[in-house]
């Protein structure tokens, strides 16, 4: 065998089985040949660029060690974004098949593709997509040209959209538009969990109130609160919104000329990411670039869960993941409380806090996974953190209801017996707010194709399982009636009418989750 010819190959076995295809692993453990290393090492090279696509530039230019809780402020501009016009865009083609998620995700890949190139060229660093919205980080200079350059980005990115005005597919034409929010400020990043999963979280008011920005503003339109209108109002012109709700806010009114705003902002050069080079062939040599990829692959490969790991893993030679339209029970968690505390906790008290929220993430985690879940990631809210989990998607099980049901009791009980924060000098309350909804969505790795991108879900459940969050009280989980219908024969719940949700026609019955029998 060859690793018990080889010792320092032997020494990462047991690291090199999540990052192997079950093939190429097999492969090379009962065929010990130097053929097999090289197909190692082109496996692991590979799979580095994929997991590159997959997260920030501050993770990847200095990666923690997985588990290494981390933490720093920092100043800048934020710019949220979020997509109008994708839902009847995804429901018109999820009755067609592969064929529809293919035209789908070929829609959804090109607005990502224009997207992200104008976030590069403007300077930006794409934190994170959280299903057709993205989140977008301008980091402070010297010269304090961080909100323009925001400013500029989303006009880009808006100019852009006349590209998705009238989309013809075989269902019909139609329509996608944009809103952009900006806000300015400090905010907080940390890197958070433990080796087996990690996740980079931004915490602060400032990420708040990017997203109310982006609310309170127009498709079609740039929307910025005063305190960043204070700043550029000598450099662009802008208008007041109409509503008396939205006097926080202003509009940017696009009337640059196209030489006046160009394509790109000229931005200070970055450090480039290393990558796996073949100088050595001989087996030894091929063994050493083997360690010293698994070594930059792992901390990367611990921000993802690992049945999305899997995946990546096992379509690296492919670097093509198809779509699909499964049903999925999705778990929507609005976490309250760490980032409202963080603007308000000293500096003492901060560690406190960060400790806190990553310790309440790993035993989420824990939950989720034991259940069979996916957690997708941790993103930010108008109030408080959200967590997305689904169930059904690349693992599914017959019960996926009833593990959706448990997992979410497991959190809310983890939250509700959480050490009480110290903010100063007073307690601080951490809770949860949980909302769950079933039905098809939409599978699919999403953005540049060879560029920034996810594998993630979106879809009707999606938004229904965040609004129902948004409407519980503290602690409490709200279900759908499909949801409580399918684990009524092990859960009790309190039928609570009908209410309004946004984005659906007709009122949504709902139950709270009380007890599993």
């Amino acid at each position: 065998m060859l690793f018990d010819s080889a010792p320092d190959l032997a020494a990462i076995e047991l690291r090199l089985r999540q990052l192997l295809p079950a093939s190429l692993y097999a492969e090379i453990w009962v065929e010990p040949l130097p053929n097999s290393l090289m197909r190692v090492f082109e496996h692991l090279r590979t799979l580095q660029h994929v997991l590159h696509g997959y997260m920030p530039r501050q993770v990847l230019e200095l990666p923690p060690c997985p588990g290494e809780v981390r933490y720093s402020w920092q100043e800048g501009t934020l710019l949220f974004t979020d997509l109008a016009g994708f839902t009847p865009l995804m429901e018109a083609n999820a009755a067609h098949g592969q064929q529809g998620a293919l035209l789908l995700l070929d829609i959804l890949n090109r607005y990502f593709s224009e997207m992200v190139e104008i976030v590069s060229k403007s300077g930006g660093d794409l934190l994170e997509f959280t299903g057709d919205a993205i989140l977008v980080q301008f980091l402070a200079d010297s010269y304090e040209s961080d909100a323009a350059q925001a400013v500029r980005a989303g006009l880009r990115m808006q100019r852009a959209m006349a590209h998705f005005e009238d989309i013809e597919t075989p269902q019909g034409k139609f329509c996608l538009e944009m809103r952009v929010g900006i806000h300015t400020g400090r905010f907080l990043t940390a890197d958070i969990g433990t080796p087996m999963r990690m996740a980079h979280v931004l915490l602060g008011s400032t990420v708040q109130q990017a997203k109310h920005a982006e609310g309170a503003g127009e498709v079609g339109r740039v929307c910025l609160t005063d305190k960043v209108g204070d700043r550029l109002r000598s450099k662009f012109r802008l208008e007041s919104l109409n509503a008396d709700l939205n006097a926080d806010h202003v509009l940017v009114k696009d009337d640059l000329l196209l030489d006046q705003l160009g394509e790109y902002d000229i931005t200070p050069s970055r450090r480039r990411l290393s990558s796996s080079l073949l100088l050595d062939r001989s087996p030894q040599g091929l063994i050493a670039e083997i360690q010293e990829a698994v070594k930059r692959i792992e901390p990367l490969a611990s921000y993802l869960s690992t049945p999305i790991l899997n995946l990546l893993v096992e379509s690296a030679a492919k670097r093509q993941i198809s779509p699909n339209f499964p049903e999925a029970t999705v778990v929507f968690v609005n976490l309250v409380g760490f980032p409202e505390s963080i603007d308000k906790a000293t500096s003492d008290e901060v560690k406190d806090v960060v400790g806190s929220f990553s310790r309440t993430f790993a035993l989420v985690h824990a939950a989720v996974r034991s259940h069979g879940g996916i957690l997708q990631k941790v993103t930010y809210h108008l109030v408080g953190s959200d967590i997305l989990i689904y169930f059904g998607v690349l693992d599914a099980h017959t019960d996926d209801a009833v593990r959706a049901a448990r997992a979410a009791t497991a959190i809310q009980e983890i939250v509700m017996k959480l050490s009480t924060l110290m903010v100063e000098g007073q307690p601080a309350e951490v809770t949860c707010r949980i909302g769950i909804a079933s039905g098809f969505v939409f599978a699919a790795e999403i953005g540049e194709p060879r560029g920034r991108r996810e594998f993630n879900i979106l879809g009707d459940p999606v938004n229904t399982a965040a609004r129902l969050s948004m409407q519980a009280t503290p602690n409490q989980i709200l279900v759908t009636e499909q949801v409580y219908g399918a684990i009524a024969p092990q859960f009790s719940g309190e039928p609570l009418g009908k209410i309004a949700l946004k984005g659906k026609v007709l009122p949504t019955a709902i139950f709270a989750l009380q007890s599993q029998l």
